[in-house]
């Protein structure tokens, strides 16, 4: 039965992990053309394998999983000539023929085309992927013993460009750029490894691109293959697959896309329990074809002996776990707690009202930097502490840091980022927040890291909050800086430190790293430059004077001391 929405069908999978568990495909029950579909699984199991010895044909070397892309895609076309199935996300992991299978997809997709002249794209994040595919689907071509595919294809190595010589139509292979969608309308594009492409700034452009190129098409398709990340997810990735696990849960009646993500529930990746090798065959769908079990645990015991961070690496790419804050060995110890403490119904306005004292910690930065502000609040009920944290930043970032400018943009559309186009917005925006909380008389001070942010201090001056009024303090560093990360971690672990939902926020805790000095430690960046933590710290000068059970301005003050 139809259901309203942009294509019809519903393609909400709420056993998904029922599923996973009984090795059942992830796709639901859908009306599909059966004819049409068995025909293009004939198609495909019809091709062999160009690489392997024997060259076997993908009925007996392709995985179950394959055939439910081809089957949902193919046999989804209406009698109007529309695909009821227009895109489809798969998340598998590394070493699930992922490439190869894609490369046969495709081809059959150009055996099955009754449309003249029309075009196909493999697109590949690297030329190494692109010139791998293409590879595969010519040797695809070349494999066929009865000689049928040599015949109908044209092979153009030197533009990776197979043409069908019935009906004229293309199968272009092409790297993931700018230029990749110039003058294309295509009727069916497969995108690979759509995670690599998360770093590039332009990536949602040409995503978009890619899309809009397919409306003139009625039987167009998209098809998203991917690894999940080995970062926490950023860009267009995260945002297709937040969008197919919210499919995937039935949380969207209207969608265009079929998700099948081969990933452990929440809970299991939380809990450790994906560890437990016996549960590994729920995500690798190709298991027993392209991989084996035993070659999978050899892999991870050669990663886990190189430590944690390694470990978490290759679960990533290995077993589809989600990257999260607690991902380095020498990271901030709360990071395995992070996600843990959060609470979605959390949010500022909550917090003020809550809060019997309000701290606001404070990391600024120059044009090419993030500035980090946390309000940090004491429930005047439990004694909790709850905190939220909001970034800005100066436009010129993009460009400075091209790097994390798709994650940054990303956090601008959640409501987590503020980018200004001017030097000074920043500072008025969060003096504004400021007044506003000491309006309420519930402002104890505000902590700043004093390193170049004159400017700031010059403007709280102007709403009457002073150093001399004991209303703003350099946040010290060194012992008081030690003690404030230990209690934070401790209070994170422990449950009496709640944070709103914030993904950049959880970005900047993983990207925390703990360092040993002589006396103490002290906290940096994991990477110099693009690897932002400055909310974080901001959270840090906070607690160094949360600590000292400050008062709000109304009650009598205290003498804070600091060593």
């Amino acid at each position: 039965m139809e259901q309203p929405g942009s294509v019809g069908w519903r393609f909400a999978c709420p056993d998904w992990q029922q599923r996973l568990t009984e090795g059942r495909s992830l796709v639901p029950d859908l009306p599909l053309d059966e004819a049409a579909a068995d025909k293009a699984v004939d198609i495909f199991n019809k091709l062999r394998l160009p690489d392997v010895v024997g060259q076997p044909p993908l009925s007996e070397a392709a995985g179950e999983w394959h055939r439910d892309i081809v089957r949902a895609v193919f046999g989804s076309l209406d009698r109007k000539g529309h695909r009821k199935v227009p895109e489809l996300f798969a998340l598998v992991p590394k070493k699930n023929a992922k490439t190869t299978g894609g490369a046969a997809i495709m081809l059959t997709a150009l055996l099955l085309n009754k449309r003249p002249r029309a075009e196909f794209l493999f697109v590949g994040p690297t030329q190494e992927v692109a010139d791998l595919a293409f590879q595969q689907a010519a040797g695809m071509i070349d494999a066929d013993p009865e000689g049928y595919l040599q015949k109908r294809f044209l092979l153009q190595e030197h533009i990776k460009t197979i043409t069908d010589r019935l009906t004229k139509s293309k199968l272009k292979i092409k790297t993931f750029d700018m230029k990749v969608m110039t003058g294309a309308k295509p009727v069916g594009v497969l995108v690979d490894e759509l995670h690599l492409m998360s770093s590039m700034s332009f990536a949602m452009r040409v995503v978009g691109q890619i899309r809009g190129g397919m409306i003139a098409n009625p039987e167009a398709f998209l098809i998203f293959i991917t690894t999940q990340s080995d970062v926490l997810p950023a860009g267009v990735f995260r945002q297709e697959l937040e969008y197919a696990r919210a499919i995937r849960d039935g949380k969207l009646e209207k969608s265009r896309m079929l998700p099948m993500l081969y990933e452990f529930p929440e809970a299991m990746q939380r809990d450790g329990s994906w560890r437990d090798t016996a549960n590994w065959r729920m995500v690798l769908p190709n298991l027993g074809r392209s991989i084996t079990l035993d070659r999978v645990i050899a892999d991870h015991d050669e990663a886990r002996a190189k430590g944690e961070e390694e470990t978490r690496r290759w679960a990533s790419q290995h077993l589809n776990i989600e990257m999260g804050v607690a991902m380095k060995a020498d990271g901030w110890a709360g990071a395995e707690f992070w996600t843990a403490a959060e609470d979605a119904a959390l949010t500022l306005e909550e917090i003020l009202i809550r809060s019997e004292v309000i701290v606001v910690g404070i990391d600024g930065g120059g044009l090419d930097d993030l500035f980090g502000v946390c309000v940090l609040g004491r429930c005047r009920e439990t004694r909790d502490w709850l905190a939220w944290t909001h970034s800005w930043c100066h436009e010129s970032v993009l460009e400075r840091r091209k790097s994390i400018a798709s994650r940054l943009l990303a956090a601008q559309a959640d409501g987590e980022l503020t980018i200004c186009g001017h030097a000074t917005e920043d500072i008025e925006e969060i003096v504004e927040l400021i007044a506003d909380i000491d309006k309420r008389k519930l402002l104890a001070c505000v902590a700043v890291d004093p390193a170049g942010i004159g400017e700031f201090i010059e403007a709280l001056r102007a709403v009457k909050i002073t150093q001399e009024g004991d209303q703003v303090i350099g946040a010290p560093q060194g012992y008081a800086m030690m003690n404030a990360i230990k209690t934070a971690e401790r209070k994170v672990e422990n449950g009496t430190l709640k944070h709103t939902p914030n993904k950049l926020m959880d970005w900047c805790v993983g990207n925390v790293k703990i360092e040993p000095t002589a006396t103490a430690i002290r906290a940096t960046k994991q990477n110099a430059g693009d690897a932002k933590i400055d909310p974080w710290m901001a959270l840090m000068d906070a607690v160094i004077v949360m600590v000292r059970d400050p008062k709000p301005k109304s009650a009598p003050r205290v003498e804070l001391f600091f060593t």
